[in-house]
Order: C-alpha cells, then structure tokens, then sequence
C-alpha cells in the first residue's frame, strides 16, 4: 500500500494582539488553494488540525480556543491606494468549518508587520526610525484598516513596553484604526432599532442592542440572564446550559439582524455574529490575578466567540463595544452611564481595554466612521507547515 507524502507550504505563526494564527502568502499556496473553496478550506482545516473529537489540536496547528485557531491569508492589494488584501478564515474546532463571514481585529495588528516583511509595502513608504503607515484592505468585510507599525532602524520592532491584557509579555505598540467600521450593505442597526426585544424560545423575551460595526454582535444585559457582568471564562464554559443559553439567543439574534434565514443555519455561520452581556462598572479580580476598580472602567462586558467566552476581548467585538458606547440609548452606553462619549474603557475577563470611537447621526440614521485601539505583535515561528498531500 502507498501513502501520500506532505507537501511544505511557506507560512508563519503570529500572534496578534490577544489572538495567534497561521499567515500564508497567497502565492505560496498550492495551486488548487489559491482560489476560494473546498481545497483551501481542506488545506486550511488540516493545518489547524480540525475537525477534531478531542478538541485538543494535537494534530495541528491550531491551539484548541477561537483565539487561537485562525488562519490569515495575504496578497498583494487589488484595491487602489491600499498596500494588501487581508482574508481571515476562523477555523471551527471540532467541526469541518471554516467561517469567512467576518474579519479579526486581534490579527490585523499582525497584518501590518507580516506585509511589510513580505515586501507588501514600497521601501520608500518604510522609515529607518519612526511609523509605517499600512493600508489595508479587510477582504472578507471589505473595509479599509490603517496599521501604524513602529521601525526601529529599518525593520519592523517587535520588542517594547507596551503592555495589553490578555498577553504575558509586553511588546511594542501597534496602533490599528478601522475605518467606516459599520458594514456597507444596510444599516448599522440591521432592525432600525438601537434595543429591540429579541424573543428566545425557552428563555423569553430580551432586550438587545445588535450592530454591525466591526462585527456583527448582539449586545444583551447581563442581568437578564443572571449574570453580574465579573465573570471569568470557566464560570460560563464550563456550564453546558449556559452555552446552549448564549448560543440559542445568538442564533435568533442572527435571524433578527438578517444574518441567516433560519436558527438551522447559524452551525454554518459560528464566527458572526458575537454575543456578548454588559453591566454597569463593578469592582472584580481579571484572572491574571489583576484587581480591577469599578473607578478604572466604564462598562463591564464579556462576550463569546465559537460558543466559548473568550479570554479577553475580540479586536473586532471591542469595536462595536466602542462604537455602541458611543451612540446614547443603546444598551452598552446606558451600561456605561449614558451621554455621549468618544472612548470607553471597558473591562473583560482578562483586564481593561480602552478603544476610542466616533459616530454621528445623519439624516436620521447612526454612521460609525472610525474606530481606534492599540495591540500588538510579535512573530512566533517561521519556516514551513507540513500536510498530507491528500
């Protein structure tokens, strides 16, 4: 009997702000994988490791969280006045899925540096000491993201003091700007609503602010549900009914902003939209051991991403925080205290995250047109990934 050998395709590991993933170039990917469809997503799927029964990764790549099973592949843009187009893929764990339906925020502050590197953007663009502006253009939601991407003598810096929550080692700071954040087809508020009352089968009737800016998320009051807004990830994770609970409201939230035709077809979409619950500002310890002040934060939220609470925030659910803070009577800026506001500073299982914002309303109808966070990224390993050739 023979056996397939494994093929090598050029790739490498990052982390990017509280998220890691494997970066392709496009071209060094096998020719069938180039285009989208069935042989990239099996391509991608084994790289991962996924699906995988045990839930563990030990096969692959991928590191058994949302956080930490992504993959990100970049090219040379086709967009004018950008530099790369950046495709994000969040792989499932335990299912044979790859969600192309929304971007990751963490892992844009990884794009700049990893386009760069590639010879994505002009040298005459790059310091030999200063920022390097990136312009990228976010493919799967077809927005434009700014990196500014600190050089240090002529090469990008990696090392530094800035510190972010969620992430052991300080590094250097990267500042990402999302531009015109909310989605171009349709509202921001898919309903027209700023709070609705999403109806839950065998859980009742909820208020709900849901957006789409930065990415699609339903916002939900943490009392509603029993909980203070303070917990930590095993609190929710390791309660099976909970899950089934954020789940259920996701999937008619899903419904209810358009996303999906029927509850059924939220499995082939895990990755859009986010759940997430919000309280007023509480006094709680962050599980790095960190103790945190009602006095440091404006808001508490914590949000789930593929059916788990994530550790930290989401880069691109930490924008429709920012920009639902902003806008007075959704649920996030009432949590918040209310009023108008251009930052919030919020506080997540792992810290606090400040994410400036700016929105208006015109001609009736609420414009997200920026959002700003820092993060950071650093590269992990680089070389090849081995696959099976079938």
């Amino acid at each position: 009997m023979s056996y397939a050998p494994q093929i090598r395709v050029p790739a490498t590991y990052m982390r990017g702000g509280t998220s890691k993933g494997m970066f392709f170039r496009l071209d060094d990917l096998p020719e069938k994988a180039r285009n989208p469809g069935p042989e990239r997503d099996r391509l991608l799927l084994r790289v991962i490791g996924s699906p995988d029964p045990y839930q563990k990764h030990t096969d692959g790549m991928g590191g058994a969280t949302s956080s930490t099973s992504k993959t990100v592949i970049l090219s040379k843009s086709t967009q004018e006045n950008h530099d790369v187009d950046y495709l994000f893929g969040q792989v499932a764990i335990d299912k044979p899925v790859i969600d192309w339906s929304g971007n990751c925020g963490n892992l844009t502050a990884a794009v700049g540096a990893f386009a760069i590197n590639s010879g994505y953007v002009p040298q005459d663009r790059i310091p030999e000491n200063g920022t390097a502006v990136v312009r990228i253009w976010q493919a799967n939601i077809r927005k434009t993201i700014i990196a500014n991407v600190p050089i240090t003598n002529g090469e990008v810096q990696e090392t530094g003091d800035f510190e972010l929550d969620g992430v052991t080692f300080p590094a250097a700071e990267v500042q990402v700007e999302f531009m015109d954040p909310a989605d171009a087809e349709g509202s921001m508020f898919p309903t027209g609503n700023l709070v609705d009352e999403l109806d839950v089968p065998g859980i009742g009737t909820l208020q709900a602010t849901m957006i789409n800016a930065g990415i699609p998320t339903v916002f939900i009051n943490a009392e509603a549900v029993g909980y203070s807004g303070t917990e930590l990830q095993d609190a929710i994770n390791s309660d099976p009914e909970a899950l089934a609970m954020f789940e259920t409201i996701r999937a008619h939230g899903a419904v209810k902003m358009g996303l999906i035709e029927t509850i059924d077809d939220a499995v082939a979409r895990q990755h859009t939209p986010k759940v997430a619950f919000v309280a007023p500002p509480a006094g709680y310890t962050a599980s790095s051991g960190k103790e945190i002040a009602a006095s440091d934060i404006d808001v508490l939220v914590r949000a789930l991403s593929m059916g788990k609470l994530h550790h930290a925030m989401m880069g691109t659910a930490a924008v429709a925080i920012a920009i639902a803070a902003a806008i007075p009577g959704t649920l996030v800026n009432l949590a918040a205290g209310g009023g108008d506001r251009t930052s919030v500073t919020f506080g997540h299982p792992s810290g606090t995250l400040q994410v400036g914002a700016e929105a208006k309303e015109v001609e009736g109808q609420w414009v997200a047109t920026k959002a700003v966070m820092s993060r950071s990224a650093r590269i992990l390993m680089e070389g090849w990934v081995r696959v099976p050739e079938d």
